[in-house]
């Protein structure tokens, strides 16, 4: 059962329901409640161990315009600052994962200024998901066009629907997706991504998948349950270690001198094994014991 911490609310995985989705439990309190303009939702599931973030502007398509991508960012900086936390998860509500940047945001009148700020906005954003402790995910039930492909680009899983696309139109708006592009050749092959740029081709899931830019595909009835379930995966592992193994993986994967990253990634798993969860790991392995090891969540060395 996934349960979620939400002031008076739950969700629960329905064992009556025929696709078996997450249902909304009545709240206790019936009074209508207000609109909630915020743009980003959150979500605390597993003890509150695993937070889902909701973007929250499904009218817009839940556009990366200034707000929403502040939003984020200083959701996520928090985030990644609390020891309990093990994973993130990014889903948007109504149709569209996320369709890019708010144009109106881009057009003469908003001037130069308003243009950079927006971009550099974005590349914060982009840099902030690779650099963060946490793994990320996306959870992706629908339009991931533009920077949205951008940003799944960047996450580190991705969960995706049958019924979800992926695309870099922005030559039809007259704009290239320069920047989009940037994580995008670094998942895809080089052609298939050139193809997506020049053409404004939208790949589907499947394709997606082949490609190499989602990690799993499933109903659009399974996607948030297959989100958390990848998430719960991550629970059972330490998270001093997965943040040791996600900073190197991101490190070493740019560097083209293959001695060297060899070198360095020595360097990392003997650092890795001083540590008391390394240890933990090694002895309940060797025990063969089914229970998940006692991870301290830490980088305390072992004595």
């Amino acid at each position: 059962m996934f349960s979620k911490s939400l002031s008076a609310c739950g969700y629960f995985r329905s064992a009556t329901s025929k696709n078996k989705f997450l249902t909304r439990l009545l709240c206790s309190d019936l009074t209508e409640k207000p609109v909630d303009n915020r743009p980003i939702r959150q979500e605390l599931y597993f003890e509150n161990r695993v937070v889902r973030l909701i973007f929250n502007k499904p009218k817009n398509r839940n556009v990366l315009s200034l707000e929403m991508m502040n939003a984020l960012y200083t959701e996520l900086h928090s985030i990644d600052q609390i020891e309990k936390l093990r994973a993130v998860i990014l889903a948007g509500d109504g149709p569209a994962f996320c369709a890019g940047h708010d144009l109106k945001e881009l057009i003469h009148e908003q001037g130069s200024d308003c243009h950079k700020q927006v971009f550099k906005r974005c590349s914060e954003l982009m840099l902030l998901i690779q650099s963060m402790k946490l793994p990320v995910i996306a959870e992706v039930d629908g339009v991931a066009a533009a920077a949205g492909c951008q940003l799944i680009s960047t996450c580190d899983i991705v969960v995706a629907s049958e019924k979800s696309t992926f695309s870099v139109p922005g030559l039809k708006a007259g704009i290239f997706c320069s920047t989009p592009g940037i994580p995008l050749a670094r998942n895809i092959p080089r052609k298939l991504a050139m193809d997506m740029l020049l053409t404004a081709r939208t790949i589907s899931a499947k394709e997606a998948l082949q490609a190499g830019l989602v990690s799993r595909v499933v109903s659009s009835e399974q996607t948030s349950e297959e989100a958390l379930r990848v998430a719960e995966d991550i629970l059972k592992m330490s998270r001093s270690v997965t943040a040791l193994g996600k900073a190197f993986f991101y490190a070493q994967i740019e560097q083209s001198n293959l001695s060297s990253v060899y070198r360095q990634g020595e360097s990392v798993m003997c650092g890795n094994l001083k540590l008391v969860d390394a240890q933990q790991g090694i002895q309940s392995f060797v025990a063969k014991s089914k229970e998940v090891p006692s991870w301290t969540h830490s980088n305390e060395i072992h004595k």
